[in-house]
């Protein structure tokens, strides 16, 4: 997060290195936060508790501080459908483990069903900022959020499988007809709660690999640093149109060296 927040604070030209920015929530074990000017960049856990906690608390932040026309991202990893591993992915809608667009929440002894539609207007926003940005394929499409990692996505490798490759491979085919071409574990949960609150919401994840080719990640340590900076460009950019600013000198996400 620190490092994103000192590209952010490059990309927006503000005063300074960066390197006094400081985490916001230091006193705390739940997240870190920092800010680069009107851009805060939090983290959160694996999963949707872990991106709801952090949501709630989000959310009432900023409506005590009175902030007004706020965009919450989420970026990301995720595997992929049918797509090659680098491929951006910028959800039109969050769908559950059946590719329905709907999450359920236990409310007391209630289950309530929640809306996960997305901003269409802002998905199409983001995917035109690709132009600026070179070897950076993105596309828009559905993403599904599951529950866990391992039997959840439909993985060969966890400490339990109960199911064929054929049974896995017909699954996942399945979603893909179904348009999803991602799948995380915070989509459904991030698109309900942003929509029930009014806040116009996007997820953009980078695809690490196609999931109908395997489950283990083939790329080198290097090619997927450069994979994982390709959401963060994409949202540099998306912000610095929004503010009419134009990009620094040397455009780079941070230094290898």
């Amino acid at each position: 997060m620190r490092a994103f927040a000192q590209f952010m604070h490059k990309q927006l030209g503000l005063a300074g290195d960066g390197e006094d920015l400081a985490d916001i929530c230091v006193g705390t074990d739940r997240y870190a936060m920092y800010r680069a000017g009107p851009v805060l960049s939090i983290s959160h856990g694996l999963g949707i508790p872990s991106i709801s906690i952090m949501l709630h608390e989000l959310i009432k932040l900023l409506h005590h501080a009175k902030c007004r026309d706020v965009t919450i991202i989420r970026i990301g990893t995720s595997g992929g459908l049918g797509i090659k591993p680098g491929t951006v992915v910028i959800t039109d809608t969050a769908v559950d483990s059946s590719f329905k667009p709907r999450f359920e929440q236990v409310v007391l002894d209630d289950v309530v069903v929640r809306s996960t539609e997305l901003d269409k207007d802002l998905a199409k926003e983001l995917l035109a900022c690709r132009k600026e940005i070179p070897d950076c394929p993105a596309l828009i499409g559905h993403t599904m959020c599951t529950y866990d990692f391992y039997e959840g996505h439909g993985r060969l490798d966890g400490a339990l499988c109960s199911f064929s490759r054929e049974k896995k491979l017909e699954y996942l085919k399945r979603a893909y007809n179904a348009s999803v071409r991602n799948i995380e574990m915070e989509s459904t949960a991030f698109a309900a709660l942003c929509g029930l609150c009014g806040l116009k919401a996007a997820v953009v994840c980078v695809a690490l690999l196609d999931r109908l080719e395997g489950n283990q990640i083939q790329a080198s340590h290097e090619v997927l640093w450069e994979y994982q900076q390709r959401p963060q460009r994409l949202i540099a950019a998306f912000i610095r149109k929004h503010l009419r600013l134009c990009p620094p000198a040397g455009n780079k996400l941070f230094s290898t060296n």
